[in-house]
């Protein structure tokens, strides 16, 4: 039996509502165990015999064939101390682990022998080929350890404590990271705790050090960059310089993980460079309904996590918080110098660095990036506005998406645009959805002219230009969703752009281009590869390209197939 309670232990909390209880907690059968033997090694346990926990990377799946694991979330001491919490108990024909174990992370729980066990023990490597091998087992297993996960998240079970403020902007981008990561993580808000003032002192910070990371229980980080939360969660691999892979993904959005998936899943090794979190500017969308496949509509943040657990599962790298910063672009094996310095080498490149929404050019409301101006509206963002009215500057399909979301939660929802309508650059179905919302409006041919406030956003002054009146609202939240800048200046003219920035590849590439940067080949550059061969473009950050999430899983499976072609070349 599976999340069975031993004699004498406490209960276990539940994770989700006990309608996904069967699918959370499996039992196998006694055919899936016996095709599962040839991957593991047989071992017996010792009562109170601890199998994994918090330090443990590489954690290896448990098997149970007799007796009992209990999974626990670890007990934490000092200021933030909390018990230890059993989470769940394995018996006959259950298995351990989560999504870490298939990231190959550092386990997010504690597991202990409750009584003598009898055990297949599959380490990370062979479960991967197990999953590949059997598709059964793979869509028993990986529902588990997503539901597992999500789980996590929904309690806030980790080893990671964060105290943060809504005035301060750092807090935001922490929370946004750890969320698009899948990383859970406990919320002190500074600003509400009573006893905030004893927290702070236990951890030796002071209220000017806000946002605090608290990692593992142990290492307190003031205000830290990314890159530094990610090294201190263990979330990337060391990167071996002088591995020459097949192909690198730089951008782990939808075209880039498209390309990790199809690229893996083809036998090729593949790294993916993420300078931030998987997902891209798609990552903060609140919904998207006009995705193939998914009638009810899926977040941006749910979609990549589902597409960077299948990229994984097929044994892509995937390294975040490090994104690359230079392209060797003067001999082959390419070379890309990452963020922290370290180098990687690969025979093609996809580049997936997408775009990114143009930022204010009124100044007075760049200031408020994070202290109310945001650049996407997820669940984060809606909890800090809730009961608020927000303004939402932009006509696609990303700010109709935020509108009815945020509407959900907030007071009103004014919609700025330039332009005289959302015809053009809405899909009809938000337009509808919009129309329908009471406490959405639409202001045309409008735009913000003044913004002020001390340490967070407070009002905003827009103008008609149709009439010329400019009005001023107590207005703290005001989302950016307009333009698109290509991330390509870290190419530093290795490959031919159009003059807003925008990558050209295949025919795009006139002659002349082609003679001026010295195409060594015959052949013209195929369909999606720029003008340095055996380095292809997909996605928002290609010229010409659709701006569309399934535009960019298009680019992003078919560029695999010209890699092929580049490799043999």
């Amino acid at each position: 039996m599976t999340d069975s309670k031993p004699s004498g232990a406490p209960a276990a909390t539940p994770l989700l509502d006990d309608s996904r209880h069967a699918d959370m907690w499996p039992t196998l059968s006694e055919a899936q165990i016996a095709y599962i033997r040839p991957f593991g090694q047989l071992r017996d346990l010792a009562p109170g015999e601890v199998v994994f926990d918090q330090s443990t990377a590489d954690a290896p799946l448990f098997v149970v064939l007799s007796g009992e694991i209990a999974i626990f979330h670890p007990a934490t001491g000092g200021a933030l101390a909390s018990p230890e919490q059993l989470i769940t108990v394995h018996a006959q024909g259950s298995f351990t682990g989560e999504i870490s174990l298939i990231a190959g992370r550092r386990s997010l729980v504690l597991g202990r022998a409750r009584t003598a066990c009898h055990v297949i023990v599959v380490e990370r490597a062979a479960l991967r080929t197990l999953v590949q091998s059997s598709a059964e087992l793979s869509e028993v297993m990986l529902r588990a350890f997503i539901l597992r996960r999500m789980g996590l998240l929904a309690q806030h079970r980790s080893d990671v404590v964060v105290i943060g403020s809504r005035h301060s902007a750092g807090t935001l981008r922490i929370q946004e990271f750890l969320t698009r990561n899948g990383h859970p993580y406990a919320y002190v808000d500074a600003d509400l705790d009573p006893n905030i003032a004893a927290v702070l002192d236990a951890f030796h910070v002071a209220t000017s050090d806000i946002p605090v990371l608290i990692c593992r229980g142990e290492k307190v980080l003031n205000n830290p960059s990314n890159r530094e939360v990610a090294d201190c969660l263990g979330l990337n691999a060391a990167v071996d310089r002088e591995h020459v892979r097949q192909v690198v993904v730089v951008g782990a959005g939808p075209a880039g993980l498209a390309a990790a998936v199809y690229a893996a899943s083809e036998g090729l090794d593949v790294i993916v460079l993420e300078a931030s979190s998987p997902g891209g500017q798609a990552g903060s969308s609140s919904k998207i309904e006009n995705y193939l496949g998914f009638p009810t509509g899926i977040s941006g943040g749910a979609l990549a996590a589902r597409a960077l657990t299948q990229a994984e599962k097929f044994g892509a790298e995937i390294v975040v918080a490090t994104g690359a910063i230079k392209l060797g672009c003067n001999r082959r094996p390419y070379e890309l110098t990452l963020a922290d310095g370290s180098i990687v080498r690969a025979h093609t490149v996809v580049i997936a660095t997408g775009a990114e929404y143009r930022r204010p050019t009124l100044a007075a409301l760049g200031r408020y990036e994070g202290l109310g101006v945001y650049y996407g509206a997820t669940h984060i963002e809606a909890q800090m506005c809730a009961g608020d009215e927000v303004a939402i500057v932009g006509g696609g399909n990303s700010a109709g998406q935020a509108a009815v979301f945020l509407a959900k939660t907030v007071a009103h929802v004014h919609i700025l645009v330039r332009g005289k309508g959302l015809a053009e650059t809405m899909s009809r179905y938000l337009i509808r959805r919009i129309e329908d919302t009471p406490n959405i409006t639409l202001h045309v041919q409008t735009e913000i002219i003044e913004a002020s406030g001390d340490d967070h956003l407070g009002q905003v002054t827009w103008r008609d230009a149709t009439t010329g009146a400019a009005t001023t609202h107590r207005i703290r939240h005001v989302f950016m969703m307009i333009g698109a800048m290509p991330n390509t200046e870290w190419l530093a003219g290795c490959v031919e752009v159009d003059r807003a920035g925008f990558i050209q590849t295949g025919s795009e590439l006139t002659p002349d281009q082609l003679a001026a940067c010295h195409w060594p080949l015959a052949r013209a550059p195929m369909l999606l590869e720029t003008s340095l061969p055996g380095v292809f473009a997909v996605g928002d950050v290609r010229a010409s390209s659709i701006k569309r999430v399934a535009s960019a899983v298009g680019d992003g499976s078919v560029c695999i197939q010209l890699v092929h072609r580049a490799l043999i070349e």
